[in-house]
């Protein structure tokens, strides 16, 4: 299983990461402050780090080096969110920044896709009557293989990461597409149902008034 390291000293926001990446499938450690999570860091085999920068001890910026001659990934999710704290985030070797407040769906996203950097992401993923193989991107419900685009698989996995989440159709558009959601467009919707048509996933992946879509697999 995959193991995280949350560093952040606000409790609630600790509590709120740790339960959405537990609900994910990953085991999670918290740390509140700086020198405790430099003791995780030499104690544990994680593979992957999320740091808040203003930490009570040692400081983000000094954990991030340390967590460099570990060969640990790190994201920062920081209040810090001027491009200047960003680009000085992104240069002392962090993977990626994350300004507080952000979306769940997004700091999944993240993740996810920093882990697959490093070849550390889930390799199968089943979920009700489907599986999927991640690495050669095939899908195949109940013994059958189900042909999708390129973009129905990436919807796929979205939704799949996301389970039991609301998610908005500009969260979904933006990761999905890697492009800025203008508005406008039905491609959100018209993938959609697609997607749904093809898994017969009618009553799985429904609408949420006035916010996107969400998967539905039952779990509490």
């Amino acid at each position: 299983m995959i193991k995280i390291l949350i560093v952040e000293d606000e409790e609630p926001i600790s509590n709120l990461i740790r339960m959405n990446l537990t609900k994910a499938g990953y085991q999670c450690k918290c740390a509140f402050d700086g020198n405790t999570a430099a003791d995780l860091m030499a104690e544990n085999n994680f593979d992957l780090a999320l740091l808040d920068i203003m930490l009570p001890g040692i400081d983000g910026y000094e954990l991030m080096e340390y967590a460099r001659s570990l060969e640990l990934p790190v994201i920062f999710i920081t209040a810090m969110d001027k491009v200047d704290d960003k680009v000085k985030g992104l240069r002392s070797g962090a993977e990626d920044y994350i300004a507080k407040p952000f979306e769940i769906a997004e700091l999944l996203a993240r993740v996810e896709t920093v882990l697959r950097r490093y070849n550390k992401g889930e390799k199968v993923l089943k979920v009700l009557d489907i599986e999927v193989d991640v690495q050669s991107r095939t899908v195949v419900q109940n013994g059958q293989q189900i042909m999708l685009t390129l973009k129905e698989f990436e919807l796929l996995l979205l939704f799949i990461r996301n389970k039991n989440v609301a998610l908005y159709r500009d969260i979904i558009y933006e990761n999905v597409w890697e492009s800025e959601y203008m508005g406008e467009s039905r491609t959100v919707d018209l993938h959609v149902q697609r997607l749904k048509k093809k898994l017969h996933w009618e009553d799985h992946i429904v609408a949420v008034y006035k916010v996107g879509y969400r998967l539905n697999v039952g779990e509490a």
